[in-house]
């Protein structure tokens, strides 16, 4: 959806670029519950964390050269979709639970595909609305071929994961875990879940890869962390 004549007057500039859409604007949009400033592309409606997304696969990836690829993308981003849908073909296969233009149904816990079938997973702010994380964690390495990845983001905002699964009434969640339909809040710690999954687990921060000017100009956030999860 094209933004309104009267928005790109308002956001009329060169300080902001969305390497997705490849547009320029004075600044991002603002977005979220309490609203982030600097946060949405008024192009492709990208966010910051889909931005470092799309820099970090084609800065330290090989994911997008056009190399034949079977991909597992969940939740799809409509913003990132329609890129990798181009660049990736037949071999694309997007999936959710509840969204009906995914291609395919799916509850990440019971991923209904075989053993090593994907060479790539991208799962981004889904595992904080699954009571077993876990368990989709171990159907992640299932699935995937060995040698292969999955790049899966989580919301990092506390310092130690914290979880209550018995907490079910939506105003007692978003008191606690941010939105009503989260089942927990997550730390750094996440990684020693994927760990146990049997994945070779790195953090890469926006810093790791980008210049301070580059992720300035991109609108992405420093603390911004991806869980970049190897299948050896």
């Amino acid at each position: 959806m094209k933004p309104s004549l009267l928005k790109r007057f308002v956001y009329f500039g060169n300080k902001r670029y969305c390497p997705i859409c490849e547009k320029y604007s004075r600044k991002f949009d603002k977005y979220g519950i309490n609203a982030r400033e600097d946060a949405l592309c008024i192009h492709c409606n990208s966010l910051e964390r889909h931005r470092l997304v799309w820099l970090y696969l084609q800065e330290k990836t090989t994911l997008l050269d056009g190399s034949p690829r079977k991909v597992l993308h969940i939740a799809p981003e409509p913003c990132l979709e329609t890129k990798f849908r181009r660049i990736l073909g037949t071999e694309y296969i997007t999936a959710d639970l509840n969204n009906p233009k995914a291609q395919i149904k799916m509850d990440v816990t019971k991923i209904p595909f075989d053993n090593e079938t994907f060479d790539v997973i991208y799962c981004s702010h889904v595992l904080e609305h699954v009571p077993d994380d876990r368990k989709a964690i171990r159907e992640f390495y299932r699935v995937l071929k060995k040698d292969s990845w999955a790049l899966i983001l989580v919301p990092i905002n506390v310092d130690r994961t914290i979880e209550d699964l018995s907490v079910t009434n939506p105003k007692e969640r978003e008191r606690l875990f941010g939105q009503h339909d989260h089942v927990r809040k997550y730390g750094p710690d996440f990684i020693k879940r994927v760990k146990e999954s049997g994945f070779h687990a790195e953090i890469v921060l926006p810093q790791d890869f980008l210049n301070t000017d580059r992720i300035r100009v991109c609108g992405i956030g420093k603390g911004t962390p991806l869980f970049k999860c190897n299948k050896n």
